[in-house]
């Protein structure tokens, strides 16, 4: 079944939110780099790929189900963060709009009856609290952290085991 005009509109303007969440992330890997904090720098750059990897995913999902992709330009982002408190709270801030922006695709999907989206969807809404909970969590430890460079270091430091997977794909699955 071909996807439905309202739903194919509100996963395009996704698609879009997602790249713009990948453009921001990568300035906040930029301006943790020039601060010498690579961990948080490659926190960042790792987001941004599981932002692209989300966008593609809403992508795909449009043309599967006979829908045409549209690519507006994306926005550009900040760039003059002071610290990593700031940046955390702000990413921490921009997934909570994403996850609105998620749930009114269920929404509509759900009011026009598009069983499809509805279950594809359901996946991005788990992503999506575990997403708020990883930002709202270091900037919770930011804040305690407060001025001690000890602390900062540490967090850094743990920040840079992160490494990408790419969770749209089944475990073990191979990608198309």
């Amino acid at each position: 079944m071909k996807i439905n005009k309202k739903v194919e509109e509100a996963i395009n303007k996704q698609v879009n939110a997602e790249i713009y969440s990948a453009y921001l992330y990568l300035g906040m890997s930029a301006k943790c780099a020039e601060l010498n904090l690579k961990g948080m720098a490659n926190w960042f750059y790792v987001q941004a790929q599981e932002e692209m990897t989300h966008a593609m995913k809403f992508y795909k999902f449009v043309l599967e189900r006979g829908g045409h992709p549209v690519l507006p330009a994306i926005e550009g982002v900040r760039t003059d963060w002071k610290a990593p408190l700031e940046m955390f709270e702000a990413a921490y801030e921009h997934e909570q709009k994403v996850s609105a922006l998620i749930n009114n695709i269920m929404d509509i999907a759900m009011a026009e009856r598009d069983h499809a989206t509805a279950s594809m969807l359901n996946w991005f809404i788990d992503e999506q609290v575990e997403e708020e909970a990883n930002a709202s969590e270091i900037a919770e430890k930011l804040k305690l952290i407060g001025d001690s460079k000890e602390g900062l270091f540490m967090q850094d430091k743990e920040l840079s085991t992160r490494v990408f997977v790419d969770s749209t794909q089944p475990a073990g699955g191979a990608q198309a």
